[in-house]
């Protein structure tokens, strides 16, 4: 069942919207930034009050990678896979962090601190490789950057 406060911000934002089916994406954002992700209920809860389908509502989020629709780590880190960040050594990088981790790419770590996702690309090719935890983006990456990196986020 969506919190007051969930449904208020959604039907808040509705308003902005000039067709429910668009609103889908930021109606989810909201439920993830009060719950972490995106639960079956919560698809089902956000098509009642859209008056939809659960159906729709999941189709939608299953196209948005930042929408998660299962359990994920305190701070969601999205690495780079794409062929810049790939010409920059970023598979080194990468097996720093998944063994520094202990959690591979789709994996969430045994203290559930973080969650390791590969990205098709996060847009700052000129910075590869690239990693981004949270809202933060992070370039340049070394396994010593890496290193000080996830100490800001312990």
């Amino acid at each position: 069942m969506l919190s007051d406060k969930e449904r208020e911000e959604i039907e808040a934002e509705m308003a902005r919207y000039p067709h429910k089916r668009a609103m889908v994406p930021e109606a989810l954002r909201i439920v993830q930034t009060h719950r972490g992700w995106i639960s079956d209920e919560s698809v089902r809860d956000v098509a009642e009050l859209m008056g939809m389908s659960a159906e729709e509502i999941d189709t939608i989020a299953s196209s948005y990678n930042m929408i998660f629709r299962r359990p994920v780590g305190r701070h969601v880190i999205l690495f780079c896979d794409n062929v810049s960040c790939w010409i920059m050594r970023s598979d080194a990088v990468r097996d720093h962090l998944v063994k520094r981790l202990a959690a591979g790419p789709g994996e969430t770590t045994k203290d559930g601190r973080y969650t390791v996702l590969p990205s098709a690309c996060l847009g700052d090719c000129h910075h590869a490789p690239v990693m981004m935890v949270d809202d933060e983006m992070h370039g340049n990456l070394t396994p010593e950057k890496i290193d000080r990196i996830l100490e800001r986020y312990t």
